[in-house]
């Protein structure tokens, strides 16, 4: 088993990039940046943070050349809207020695604005999406990278609840590192060669959730919740296939695991935007007023687009995507998948 690299660094302060720091201080000491002067400086006094008390073990800064001199193991896990900007940041005092394993769960647009996705004129394809692993590619030095993905909702984390995490990677190195890294007695980590078949199902299953919270927001039962989540799952399938990944890359931990986690709990951001939907809201109220970002309302957008590019049948995508940002109302929507003529129940294995 590889040696956990000491002092492991985390970038985001968001709850996530919260639970994992709380997570890694059992094993090693932890640098988390964050680019609010006063979270630093209510982290490094008082050692909470989101209500939550912090290990002893960590030290914030606000200071992305300093965890990258002090880091060799980089945990980024920021927001896909601001992935890019933070790594254009961080790539300079990155070097191949780095590791860097991203808890992003999300699509980054190349050559495209955010603004842009509005645009019914705008086309994006495969040329325009990346992952977070290829952004760290593309605007840093670093070779060793890898994902985390799997059912991690922050709350349950910590609250020091068991959970479990996959870690991605094509190199074992970054795999039994990251093992190293996170393992404790109540938080398992498995590792996948499959990067990329782990960040697709990291970023599609938001999409399922949006609509099992719909599902949830109306008060229907779970027998529909787990077709929606069934025929959700073959969706994600097919996305991978199209974009290079394999199918077993969504039967475990980051694939169904996480997909069950998130399309079922009001823990989950993507989850609570679809009640919220179901019960009158707008899209875009619920998102001024959401305290972080619910990833699979923008990650419904490009999925759409790329189902356009490779010709998929994706009615669960196609039909949230009415319902989020073309004013389909939920009954049609619902009477629509509930009469789609599907063929055979498992087609993708």
């Amino acid at each position: 088993m590889a040696t956990t690299l000491n002092p492991v660094g985390v970038i985001g302060a968001g709850s996530f990039g919260t639970a994992v720091a709380n997570t890694l201080a059992h094993n090693a000491d932890v640098m988390l940046f964050s680019r609010k002067a006063e979270t630093v400086d209510e982290i490094n006094r008082t050692h909470r943070h989101l209500g939550v008390d912090l290990s002893k073990r960590i030290t914030a800064s606000s200071d992305l050349a300093e965890l990258a001199k002090h880091c060799t193991l980089l945990f980024p896990i920021v927001p896909s809207t601001s992935f890019r900007r933070m790594m254009q940041a961080l790539g300079p005092h990155l070097r191949p020695h780095h590791i860097v394993i991203h808890g992003t769960k999300g699509f980054d647009l190349k050559g495209l604005e955010e603004d842009d996705l509005n645009d019914p004129d705008v086309i994006v394809t495969r040329a325009n999406v990346r992952t977070m692993s290829e952004v760290v590619l593309e605007e840093s030095s670093v070779v060793r990278v890898g994902c985390l993905s799997g059912p991690n909702l922050s709350a349950e984390i910590l609250a020091g609840q068991p959970a479990a995490t996959l870690v991605g990677s094509r190199f074992r190195e970054v795999i039994q590192i990251g093992q190293s890294a996170l393992n404790t007695p109540r938080f398992r980590v498995f590792g996948s060669y499959d990067l990329m078949g782990a960040e697709l199902a990291g970023a599609l299953k938001n999409i399922v959730a949006l609509g099992s919270g719909v599902l949830g927001g109306l008060g229907l039962g779970r027998n529909i919740q787990g077709l929606l989540i069934a025929r959700g799952l073959a969706e994600m399938v097919y996305f991978g296939k199209a974009l290079g990944a394999s199918s077993t890359a969504f039967i475990g931990v980051a694939g169904i695991g996480d997909l069950v986690t998130t399309a079922t709990s009001i823990n989950s951001r993507n989850y609570t935007f679809g009640t919220r939907l179901a019960k009158g809201e707008s899209a875009t109220q619920i998102r001024e007023n959401m305290p972080e970002l619910a990833e699979g309302v923008r990650t419904l957008r490009i999925a759409r687009q790329l189902a356009r590019e490779y010709k998929l049948h994706v009615p669960i995508t196609a039909t949230l995507h009415g319902v989020v940002f073309e004013g389909l109302p939920v009954e049609k929507a619902l009477e629509y998948l509930m009469t789609y003529p599907y063929a055979v129940d498992v087609d993708f294995m």
